[in-house]
């Protein structure tokens, strides 16, 4: 539908018609949506273009293009070229509505995640605990965007080692998801696996695969077995297997996620790369063994 639309627009409007643009930037979404990556990737940066040459780079569209293109290179791994769409974002939208405006807020949570994704929590957590605090100081302590923030800095906390710091945090977050959005929700579920690695990250193996074998139960239910999410959380579990010394639960695991990344994300994804990373002791260790009898 998306696309018989687009190209009608295309044809009978022209490709730079407002119209279009935002048909186009539609179809992109829906790329998006169902874990066309690399299709999406090229619509949102044509609609950017398009919406920056016809409407101007600070058009309230032409920012939506911008955040949604960011988005969909994170999700495709990219985030060094997400990094200054987002920082590019943040600015404007303190310029433009102030360093309290819910969509500042919420730019600056987007720029700390990226910041977190390129291996730079250090600056990621400045931006979270200030946002945090503007955001129970203006919404409560239950508000989404409050969980959002908290999860946020309990995951910055958790990446620079200070996991103890990180738990209550995180349980805070869960309980609350659970109260409010429902067990099944895909916060609620998140907010699960979050808890779980926090729990890992603190030596409490045991506490962690439990969460971890319910959030992988969720999200393939939920998700489908080969979804991205399901995916991640499946080496995540693996991951916990392997550090409570439970190898044999842990590498079938990890070849069926190495399996279906590659499939759905490609070998060079960072997710791949990161799931043939974790799996390369337990092959080399086998074939030492072959080798040996």
């Amino acid at each position: 539908m998306f696309e018989l639309t687009l190209a009608a627009k295309e044809r009978l409007l022209g490709s730079n018609h407002p119209s279009t643009l935002n048909s186009r930037g539609n179809l992109a979404a829906a790329y998006r949506d169902s874990g066309r990556a690399a299709e999406a990737i090229g619509l949102f940066e044509q609609t950017l273009k398009g919406r920056e040459r016809v409407l101007g780079a600070n058009h309230p569209d032409t920012m939506n293009s911008r955040v949604n293109l960011a988005a969909a290179y994170r999700e495709a791994g990219r985030v060094a070229e997400a990094i200054p769409l987002v920082e590019q974002i943040l600015a404007a939208r303190e310029r433009q509505l102030g360093g309290s405006h819910p969509s500042t807020l919420n730019s600056r949570i987007n720029l700390a995640a990226a910041y977190r994704e390129a291996g730079r929590a250090a600056e990621a957590i400045p931006l979270v605990e200030q946002t945090l605090a503007a955001c129970e100081r203006q919404l409560g302590t239950e508000h989404p965007r409050t969980m959002g923030a908290r999860n946020n800095l309990a995951n910055a906390y958790r990446d620079v080692g200070r996991a103890d710091e990180a738990v209550p945090l995180h349980e805070q977050t869960l309980a609350a998801c659970e109260r409010q959005l429902g067990t099944d929700h895909p916060r609620t579920v998140s907010a699960r696996g979050n808890l779980a690695a926090s729990y890992q990250s603190a030596g409490r193996v045991d506490e962690a695969i439990r969460l971890y074998e319910q959030t992988l139960a969720d999200r393939e239910r939920l998700l489908g077995t080969e979804h991205p999410s399901a995916l991640n959380s499946r080496h995540h579990l693996a991951a916990a297997y392997r550090d409570a010394g439970r190898a044999g639960e842990a590498v079938p695991l990890l070849e069926q996620t190495l399996e279906a990344r590659e499939r759905v994300l490609g070998r060079d994804h960072p997710d791949t790369v990161t799931t043939r990373n974790l799996l390369a002791p337990d092959h080399d260790a086998g074939q030492g063994a072959d080798d040996a009898s």
